[in-house]
């Protein structure tokens, strides 16, 4: 079948991650500790979906902030952990995020989100930056009862859609995200925004582009 929709994902494909670093440092610990909070998050949601357990996003991202705060002397951590969870529903799009958007849309594809982050703060983000009309449907594992990259995670958002899979390309800019949506059947897509090398031990992308308006293009 041919191609009719396109399933993002959102954090850190859409939503640019870099204001998180502010917020540790506005709460006196290293600015690096953004990107390192957030892919200890991932790490933990995962290590949880391997087992069969689904916990949200806020849940395992607070807990996460409340130990690295602490492990880093800030007091009432607990507390604390709150304002980097905040800074989600404030971050940024990357800037070629609209035109990518636009681009799609015009070439007739119909666009929905799939997230491990709750729905609200894709709507959020959508709304925000005056994307949301653009999206179908805006989409949670929460619904789904697993994270990604676990298979029953794409198959709720296909079922949900009223797709197959083969209908489907998944966008993401993490590999262990495309090789999940790859072995349910779908097309895949990796936004490479920083050039790196596909990890050899995953399944390759059908397609690989360095920014999002490249993609309209190679799905024509």
């Amino acid at each position: 079948m041919a191609l009719t929709t396109v399933v993002f994902d959102v954090n850190e494909t859409l939503s640019d991650l870099t204001p998180l670093g502010k917020k540790f440092s506005d709460l006196g610990v290293p600015d690096w500790l953004g990107p390192y909070w957030f892919a200890s998050t991932l790490r933990e949601g995962i290590a949880l979906a391997a087992g069969g357990e689904l916990r949200t996003f806020s849940e395992i991202g607070t807990d996460t902030a409340a130990r690295l705060l602490r492990r880093h002397g800030v007091r009432w951590a607990d507390v604390r952990a709150g304002e980097v969870l905040d800074g989600f529903l404030e971050l940024p799009v990357h800037p070629d995020v609209h035109d990518g958007v636009a681009a799609l849309r015009a070439a007739g594809l119909r666009l929905v989100t799939l997230s491990n982050g709750a729905a609200a703060v894709a709507e959020r983000l959508l709304g925000d930056h005056g994307l949301r009309e653009q999206f179908d449907r805006v989409l949670s594992v929460e619904d789904a009862g697993i994270w990604k990259p676990a298979p029953a995670a794409y198959t709720y958002a296909l079922r949900t859609c009223g797709i197959d899979a083969s209908e489907a390309v998944m966008v993401a800019v993490h590999p262990w995200d495309l090789h999940g949506a790859a072995r349910t059947g779908m097309a895949t897509a990796w936004l490479n925004r920083t050039g790196e090398p596909w990890p050899g031990h995953l399944t390759p992308p059908t397609f690989t582009v360095r920014a999002l308006p490249e993609l309209a293009g190679r799905l024509a």
